[in-house]
């Protein structure tokens, strides 16, 4: 197998276990784990919570875990391609960025366009996050902020 694309080496900000906390009431916390697959080619999500029987009737009957992810590049743009997957049998593409402590996805699709900015910490151990939607891919409002912190 060639050497490791040197881009991919940007993901390794991303390895490990995370906690996650989404900015809305009444939510608990879930969790998310980066690990490399086949050889460092792939980096796969893996993210599941247990949702409290407090949480708000909405979120307990749309929550998305258990969630698969996985991110692999494009070596002429130097971008990331996200493929997920959840439990409400959602499938979605996006395109990713992750440079200079900034995280980025993105996606276009009819009616429900989404974007996700997260900045990492300066010791990398946080990332403040939050995810966005768009009806019309022009007018944008947060959908939820979140804020993942290093286990």
């Amino acid at each position: 197998m060639a050497d490791r694309h040197p881009a991919l080496a940007r993901l390794d900000a991303l390895l490990g276990r995370w906690t996650v906390r989404l900015k809305v009431d009444g939510v608990g916390a879930s969790w998310t784990e980066f690990s490399w697959q086949d050889d460092g080619l792939f980096l796969h999500q893996y993210s599941d919570a247990d949702i409290p029987p407090s949480a708000p009737a909405a979120w307990r009957e749309n929550a998305p875990f258990p969630v698969t992810s996985l991110i692999g590049l494009d070596d002429t743009s130097e971008r990331f391609t996200m493929l997920y997957a959840d439990a409400r049998g959602v499938h979605r593409v996006y395109q990713m960025t992750l440079a200079d402590g900034v995280w980025r996805m993105w996606r276009h699709a009819p009616g429900f366009n989404q974007r996700f900015h997260g900045t990492f910490s300066p010791a990398g151990d946080t990332i403040d996050a939050r995810w966005e939607m768009s009806a019309d891919g022009e007018t944008w409002r947060v959908d939820f902020g979140l804020t993942y912190t290093r286990d």
